[in-house]
């Protein structure tokens, strides 16, 4: 089937706000600016590439697809798990003992993303609305039990996997429906509302975005499940909005990043956490979030790059081609 340029243009803008969100994190506190900015892209960007992980997950479900996908999702997050441990014990980070069932950082993404093709296998078995129907009730219903949290990545594995199960249910034509004229249009004033709303209204726990808290965390254990539902809505609403602004077309290099979002996502750790450990950066006015903006899309852009890809594909996809192909070239050139 040919690639549709959509996707992996979307998995480039989204990555980018991935490593953005995380660079201007430290800088929330005491800024209704950045705060705002900083809720504003939570609301919608790991339920965009969740709902994207799911459109892709259409083949799954057999014994050596399962299998497949615990090499290249396990043992990376067993790899990665180590590796991030060592990197923050060196850097003075604190929590860097952490237990090798209670991610570190980001890696939670890769736990959740194979217990959501494990889930996928008896959803895919209801239908549809049912199917969607179900995870959300279970995604608000796991918010009362403080048992379920972080560890094993359980919390947010149950209250993001309705957004991976729509993703696997929904058709390539159905999601380019989102670029209709009418829906781009209703979608600035949707996210302008909402940019306007967290500004002016009292701020927002990130926890209830972040997913990894109970009610009770959060302050609100009696209504915790109508907040969630609210979140939910919302972040629905505003995955069909920065969607429909996605260019369609081949742009080249960057869409070619789209292929390779993976490899930030799981390297991009390194240089934020040295960053945030060691308060390189300052935001005192609008050209400083320009800056980190910039120096965001350049990491995207280097772990993005061959020779990043071809030292951490080892330990990533488990094989060495880029390398073996390298080395190859250079064997003919020599003979």
């Amino acid at each position: 089937m040919k690639r549709n340029p959509f996707f992996d243009n979307a998995k480039v803008l989204l990555i980018f706000l991935v490593v953005f969100g995380h660079i201007i994190q430290p800088f929330v506190d005491g800024s209704k600016e950045m705060n705002t900015l900083y809720t504003w892209i939570y609301t919608f960007h790991m339920p965009a590439f969740i709902l994207l992980a799911g459109f892709f997950a259409k083949g799954s479900g057999n014994k050596d697809y399962m299998l497949n996908l615990a090499k290249k999702l396990l043992i990376p997050y067993l790899i990665f798990q180590v590796l991030y441990t060592i990197y923050y014990f060196f850097i003075g980070k604190a929590g860097w003992q952490a237990d090798i069932f209670y991610p570190h950082w980001s890696l939670w993404f890769l736990l959740s993303l194979f217990s959501w093709h494990i889930l996928l296998y008896w959803f895919k078995k209801i239908p549809a609305a049912m199917s969607i129907s179900i995870a959300v009730m279970i995604g608000l219903i796991v918010g009362y039990f403080g048992e379920i949290g972080h560890t094993f990545s359980l919390s947010r594995t149950f209250v993001f996997f309705p957004f991976f199960l729509i993703g696997f249910w929904l058709t390539e034509k159905q999601v380019m429906w989102v670029k209709h004229r009418a829906v781009k249009i209703t979608s600035v004033i949707v996210m302008a509302g909402l940019a306007f709303a967290i500004y002016y209204l009292p701020k927002i726990n990130s926890g209830w975005l972040l997913a990894s808290k109970s009610y009770s965390d959060l302050g609100m254990e009696s209504y915790g499940g109508i907040a969630r539902l609210l979140v939910y809505m919302t972040a629905a609403i505003m995955v069909v909005g920065i969607l429909s602004w996605v260019p369609k077309k081949n742009l080249g290099w960057i869409t070619k990043l789209g292929t390779r979002t993976l490899y930030v996502y799981l390297l991009h750790g390194f240089f934020v956490q040295y960053i945030r450990q060691h308060n390189l950066f300052e935001v005192n006015h609008v050209f400083d979030i320009l800056g980190l903006a910039a120096i965001s899309a350049l990491i995207v852009m280097i772990l993005s790059s061959k020779p990043v890809l071809g030292l951490w594909q080892p330990f990533i996809e488990g094989k060495a081609s880029m390398i073996k192909k390298v080395m190859k070239k250079r064997k003919s050139v020599q003979t």
